[in-house]
């Protein structure tokens, strides 16, 4: 679901250019400007009417517009790419011809990779930056077959008023007023195979961008049969790998092959999982960080930390006193 703040956020992107809200809501079958959260198909179909009506699919907040076909060429232009990390530097180099600015670039540092976003004049909104980012790690995720879980998120500009859901959106440590608009996540997913075909690409793009707003948490593959039924289970309850396997009726060495096929490995989908809920019981529930470990299946408080902060880069308690009230 998609908060109402993101869409009062699209619509005065077009009230700045004289578009007229009323006919974009009603293309999305929606009756009038939403107090609720809204679906993604809903707001993809106003992506789609913002895109029309302004001939741009950045919605003017880039230098320059970006004129409706670019995505589907962007698509294109990083398809078989090989990697995740030359499908970023393509991408990047992509956006930067056809916006000028925001101008992102990829940088390592310290097991991190980094897209870092610069403009030649004063910082964008955050609604900007966060358009920018969904339709690069929207594409990116699609394209390795899994989400890749973020570790922080800096916005250059002040913090929109009373917006929670920015926090919430991306899933990880947001920070606003920084020197510089970065997002990142663990460099070792820039070695991930994109694994997508031009019949999957154009699957993809008929259902673009409303699948994009969800990051391709998972497909419809071996990893999603595995996903659900570890989310069917307390973690504290989890099987085996090899016990997963038998329950799949495959042998452990053809499961093994078949994730990493798509991308993925049990290793990472338990901890994404972990992850999750991890974050969801700091930042909605008074639960001891130790009853959490318990929860999540970590025979030491300690264990927990530690997995913690690989997740996310910070602490458990630093994580919970960050949260948004």
């Amino acid at each position: 679901m998609i908060s109402p703040g993101f869409v009062a956020d699209a619509l005065a992107c077009m009230r700045e250019q004289g578009i007229a809200a009323a006919p974009l809501l009603a293309e999305a079958g929606l009756a009038g400007v939403p107090t609720e959260p809204v679906t993604s198909a809903q707001y993809g179909q106003l992506w789609h009417a913002m895109a029309r009506a302004a001939q741009d699919e950045f919605f003017g907040l880039g230098a320059r517009p970006m004129r409706p076909g670019s995505f589907t060429l962007l698509c294109h232009a990083v398809l078989h790419a090989g990697t995740l990390e030359r499908a970023l530097r393509r991408a990047l180099r992509f956006l930067r011809v056809v916006l000028d600015d925001p101008s992102g670039a990829l940088e390592l540092r310290e097991g991190l990779a980094e897209i870092v976003l610069t403009d030649r004049g004063t910082p964008r909104s955050a609604f900007a930056y966060r358009t920018y980012w969904l339709i690069l790690m929207g594409l990116a995720c699609w394209l390795v077959g899994r989400r890749i879980p973020l570790r922080r998120i800096d916005f250059s500009c002040p913090a929109p008023e009373h917006r929670a859901d920015y926090h919430q959106f991306f899933g990880a440590p947001v920070h606003f007023s920084q020197p510089q608009s970065r997002l990142a996540f663990d460099a070792r997913y820039l070695a991930l195979p994109t694994i997508r075909s031009e019949p999957a690409l154009r699957q993809f793009l008929r259902g673009a961008p409303a699948n994009i707003l969800v990051r391709y948490r998972h497909d419809q593959g071996l990893s999603a049969r595995l996903h659900a039924q570890l989310r069917a289970l307390p973690p504290a309850d989890w099987p085996g790998f090899d016990s997963l396997a038998v329950q799949m009726r495959l042998s452990p060495a053809t499961l093994r092959r078949r994730l990493r096929a798509e991308g993925q490995s049990f290793a990472a989908i338990r901890d994404e999982i972990r992850s999750g809920l991890a974050q969801e019981m700091l930042r909605g529930t008074t639960r001891s960080v130790a009853d959490i470990a318990g929860a999540l299946g970590f025979s030491e408080p300690s264990a927990f930390h530690r997995a913690f902060r690989k997740w996310t880069g910070q602490s458990p308690g630093a994580f919970r006193d960050a949260a948004p009230a």
